[in-house]
């Protein structure tokens, strides 16, 4: 029994051709134990090493789950980048053929982005290209228009239609509701009807235009206008344009008389 407890094992490394022993180490039953418990826990640490710091941690279930999410939002981010970059193309592209003259305003797609138009009707501002441009459209608007005598439209005080369009909402006098709202298209022509002088022009939180013109007796008001062609001061003539709709929002027009609302659908014919 003595000679089983001092029994020891030989743990030898020989050599493949020559079987010549290289290395060996006797042990015990308890050193033998200690030595594998040791190489296990060896092991275990170089694997944790080796999974936390090398891409193998890739492998791991669940851990594909955030790296797949960081891709997503890359590729969503890269999108965006490339979206901004093909409209700021388009929008450069636009202002180039503008200041060259190369395209009329019926012509020009709008972007996305009805702030980025306004950013280039501000970058044109008060340039020659665009006070041709304007020239242009109004001249061709008023070939559009009936010959009228601005004399007898005064005294007879007929209104032209602002804008071609359908009623959405009546104006409601007793409610305080004095605009009626009209639907328009795309780039429609906001007009005046009747001669008169430009005397307000703000523009909202939206970046659309409200415009006031004041004609003798009456004062028209126009509302969420996409882009304004005149300032204040400005004389106008009845049917001259003032502005043009961005066909995203409805024209809002009301139309007073010595101080008191009208409706506007009892003064002008709108269908």
């Amino acid at each position: 029994m003595a000679e089983e407890k001092r029994k020891k094992y030989r743990l030898a490394l020989l050599e493949d051709r020559t079987l010549r022993e290289v290395f060996h180490l006797h042990l015990n039953a308890l050193g033998a134990f200690s030595v594998l418990t040791v190489s296990f826990f060896v092991l275990i640490a170089l694997l944790s090493v080796l999974v936390i710091f090398t891409p193998m941690r890739n492998i791991l279930p669940g851990y594909n789950e955030s790296v797949r999410q960081q891709l997503i939002d890359e590729s969503a981010r890269v999108d965006s980048l490339q979206n901004s970059l093909a409209l700021q193309r388009q929008y450069l592209d636009v202002i180039k053929q503008l200041t060259a003259g190369d395209i009329h305003s019926d012509s020009v797609q709008s972007l996305d982005s009805l702030q980025m138009v306004q950013r280039a009707m501000i970058l044109e501002e008060r340039s020659e290209a665009t006070d041709e441009f304007v020239a242009q459209y109004e001249q061709k608007e008023k070939n559009q228009l009936q010959l009228f005598d601005p004399e007898a439209s005064r005294r007879t005080q007929t209104l032209f239609r602002p804008v071609h369009g359908v009623v959405m909402q009546s104006a409601d006098i007793a409610r305080h509701e004095y605009g009626v709202r009209l639907r328009v298209s795309k780039n429609e022509n906001v007009l005046s009807v009747l001669r008169g002088t430009v005397v307000y022009v703000e523009r909202d939180l939206d970046n659309l235009y409200s415009i006031v013109v004041q004609h003798h007796q009456y004062v028209s008001i126009y509302r969420h206008v996409g882009l304004v062609f005149r300032g204040v001061g400005s004389q106008v003539q009845a049917g001259e344009s003032l502005g043009m709709m961005n066909g995203e929002d409805d024209l809002v027009f009301e139309i007073w008389r010595a101080g008191q609302p009208l409706n506007p659908e009892e003064a002008i014919v709108f269908q």
